[in-house]
C-alpha cells in the first residue's frame, strides 16, 4: 500500500502518455532529414525523457543552438502532423488522475516536453483540466535528472517535498524526485527496465489504481 501524499507530480510521456512509437517515428523521420541515418527503437528509448536537444546530439553529435532549434522545428512539426494517430493515454490514467482530484490532491506535469505540445497533447487527452502546474524546459534552467524542475512545481503548488509523490517511467525521474527529497514510484508499463533505474524507487506502480490504495 502506498503513503497518502498532498501532492502527485507526473512525468508526461511514457508515464500518463503512451508516446513511444510516436517518438520513434518522429526521430525516424528527423535523423533521415538531416543526416540519413538510420535509427533503432533501443536507441531511441533509451533518451526519452531528457530535453531534445541532448537527445539529438546522441545522434548527430554537437548541434549549435541555431541547428538544434532547425532539427527540433521539423521534428516537432511532423509530431504535430501524426500525433492523433499514435497518441493515447495508458490505462487507468484519466479515472485515476479524477479520482486524485475529487480527493482535493495537487497534480503537476514535470516533464521534458516542451509546453506547446504538451496542452495540445493534454487537451486532446481531454486531462489538462486537471492539472494545478505544468513545468517544461521552459520553466526551469537546469532539466531531469537534476532537482530543479520538481523543486518548481512543489513551489508553484506550495508543497513540501516531503508530502508529495513524483511519479515516473525513466531513471531521469526517479533521480530528479530523489534529489529534490520526494518519494518517487516508477510505472511498470515503462519501456525502461527497473535495472536501467539508478536509485531505487520507494514504489513500483504496477497500474494507476495503486495511487489510489492508500493505508
Amino acid at each position: 500500500y502506498m503513503k497518502d501524499y498532498s501532492a502527485y507530480l507526473f512525468d508526461a510521456d511514457g508515464t500518463l502518455f503512451d508516446t513511444v512509437e510516436m517518438i520513434f517515428q518522429c526521430y525516424k523521420y528527423t535523423c533521415k532529414k538531416f543526416g540519413n541515418l538510420s535509427i533503432t527503437r533501443e536507441l531511441v528509448f533509451k533518451n526519452i525523457g531528457i530535453p531534445l536537444k541532448n537527445q539529438f546530439e546522441y545522434f548527430f553529435d554537437t548541434l549549435s543552438d541555431e541547428k538544434a532549434e532547425e532539427v527540433i522545428k521539423a521534428y516537432m512539426d511532423y509530431q504535430l502532423k501524426i500525433f492523433k494517430e499514435y497518441l493515447c493515454l495508458f490505462p487507468g490514467v484519466s479515472e485515476i488522475l479524477h479520482i486524485l482530484k475529487k480527493k482535493g490532491k495537487k497534480l503537476a506535469i514535470v516533464t521534458s516536453r516542451r509546453i506547446e505540445s504538451l496542452i495540445i497533447y493534454l487537451e486532446h487527452t481531454n486531462i489538462l483540466d486537471l492539472f494545478d502546474v505544468l513545468v517544461t524546459p521552459e520553466s526551469t534552467e537546469k532539466h531531469k535528472p537534476l532537482p530543479e524542475p520538481a523543486s518548481e512545481a512543489l513551489k508553484q503548488l506550495n508543497c513540501k517535498n516531503r508530502e508529495s509523490l513524483f511519479i515516473g517511467d525513466a531513471t531521469f525521474d526517479i533521480e530528479c524526485g530523489k534529489n529534490a527529497g520526494m518519494d518517487t514510484a516508477f510505472v511498470a508499463w515503462s519501456k525502461n527496465t527497473q535495472s536501467s533505474l539508478k536509485f531505487e524507487p520507494t514504489y513500483i506502480l504496477n497500474n494507476m489504481c495503486d495511487l489510489v490504495n492508500f493505508y
